[in-house]
């Protein structure tokens, strides 16, 4: 394995620290600093953007951002057993690291980065999914980011990019694909990280609409999708019953049958239902 830059192999590092991954965060550790490269170069160009990580524990994709030729990188990370590690890749990209010790769900990063922002992380699989609904529902868009470069699950992966009349299609693909290009780039087994997880991984990239692909009210839209899919085996005029009382009206006036269920309906549907709920 060739060296990205002058610093130790990753191995070496946690030895160095006593890094050893912890369930109860989520971590799971990519070793391989080609890898963590080429996931790097996924995000795209970099060389004038902020690109802000979530978890980058003992910092291999840090480096392959850094390395990759990223403007600025501001790590947000909660096991502070990590910080010493990332302090030296610090030194060694002097002015181009920036790293925070918390929660990444109580932290508001913006007033650490300078648009334009990219955000790129091996997500903690206990947070992921969160997280990501949270930079796809922000109150106004196009979002503070340009692209998100995520790894996940490789299940959840497939419910992002999923499309409709798939059993992983659901409320995950509808969020993605309404307000950005989603598609994995690169998949991962198990034996790529340390310790090795029981699932495969895959790395999303999104890129954001400068607009919403269809119209429609964000706060309906969400509504009516969650009750759509809570219910997914159910009829969408059962299903739907309690979002408004003609919903069967509302399904045919937006063109969609009653007796369809959920995963059948594709996202300009989902939207035109939407907008006829709005006019009530």
């Amino acid at each position: 394995m060739t060296s990205i830059d002058t610093l130790p192999p990753l191995r070496e590092v946690i030895n160095t620290h006593d890094l050893k991954a912890r369930k109860s965060l989520g971590q799971n550790f990519l070793l391989d600093l080609n890898l963590t490269a080429k996931i790097a170069r996924h995000a795209g160009d970099m060389s004038e953007c902020d690109v802000l990580e979530i978890g980058p524990g003992p910092g291999g994709l840090t480096r392959g951002l850094l390395a990759e030729g990223a403007r600025h990188v501001l790590a947000i990370e909660k096991d502070k057993r990590c910080l010493p590690a990332l302090a030296e890749i610090a030194d060694a990209y002097p002015g181009r690291l920036t790293v925070i010790e918390g929660d990444a769900l109580q932290i508001d990063p913006l007033a650490h980065l300078t648009p334009p922002i990219r955000i790129a992380a091996n997500l903690p699989y206990n947070v992921g999914t969160e997280l990501l609904v949270r930079w796809l529902t922000p109150p106004e868009w196009p979002p503070f980011w340009q692209s998100l470069t995520l790894m996940f699950q490789r299940e959840v992966a497939e419910r992002i990019v999923a499309k409709p009349g798939s059993k992983a299609f659901g409320r995950l693909a509808l969020l993605a694909q309404w307000r950005a290009d989603a598609r994995i780039v690169l998949q991962l087994p198990p034996e790529a990280f340390t310790p090795p997880p029981k699932v495969s991984s895959a790395v999303v990239h999104l890129t954001a609409l400068a607009e919403p692909r269809y119209p429609a009210d964000p706060d309906v839209l969400n509504r009516v999708v969650a009750a759509a899919f809570n219910q997914r085996r159910k009829m969408l005029r059962s299903a739907l019953k309690g979002i408004a009382p003609d919903i069967e009206d509302r399904l045919l006036a937006a063109g969609l049958k009653p007796t369809d269920r959920a995963e059948q309906i594709p996202l300009e549907g989902f939207c035109a239902l939407a907008r006829e709920i709005a006019k009530v």
